[in-house]
């Protein structure tokens, strides 16, 4: 049986020790959830950005929708969620790029990234940075998580299918193998 595809909680002290994280860091977490620490658009990119190494496709969903009250254009949105920044703005990539390092490192970025990120934005800004980061990362492991049960409890039928590329239409199956 190959392995469940996408990251979720494998311990039940993980999450745990997520939560604690931000419960140590509550008011910053507030205030990046209003959209007051960094601002509604770079917020929703973020979560973009770790929904798409991650892979939950309930986080995609709603993060799709509030990305585009944000005001992010649908090609934009489209663009995230298939792992591409090139359209995101240039003041905001150092920190996207971050984000996906962030995420696929399993929220262990290295030194240097971490070092980098308060050169470009300042200590402040960083924090609330990886504040964001660890909220949509607690959204996608438990989404996944849930999947995880679904695919074990139905015997592999649900909750383990894989995302369709951006741009790829329901449907479609994405590749050229036919």
């Amino acid at each position: 049986m190959p392995p469940f595809p996408r990251r979720h909680y494998r311990d039940p002290v993980a999450p745990l020790a997520d939560l604690w994280w931000v419960l140590c860091r509550l008011g910053r977490a507030r205030g990046v959830v209003r959209g007051v620490r960094l601002g509604h658009a770079l917020r929703e990119r973020l979560m973009l950005a770790v929904t798409e190494v991650n892979g939950c496709r309930y986080c995609a969903w709603v993060h799709a929708r509030e990305a585009l009250r944000a005001g992010l254009p649908q090609a934009e949105v489209a663009q995230l969620l298939g792992g591409e920044l090139a359209h995101a703005p240039s003041e905001e990539q150092p920190a996207l790029l971050y984000a996906q390092h962030w995420a696929e490192a399993d929220a262990r970025p290295t030194p240097d990234a971490q070092a980098r990120l308060a050169e470009v934005y300042g200590e402040d800004r960083a924090a609330d940075i990886e504040v964001a980061l660890r909220l949509i990362r607690i959204g996608n492991l438990w989404g996944n998580t849930l999947d995880w049960v679904l695919h074990g409890l139905s015997r592999r039928r649900w909750g383990a299918a894989q995302r369709r590329p951006a741009g790829v239409a329901r449907g479609q199956s994405g590749d050229d193998s036919g």
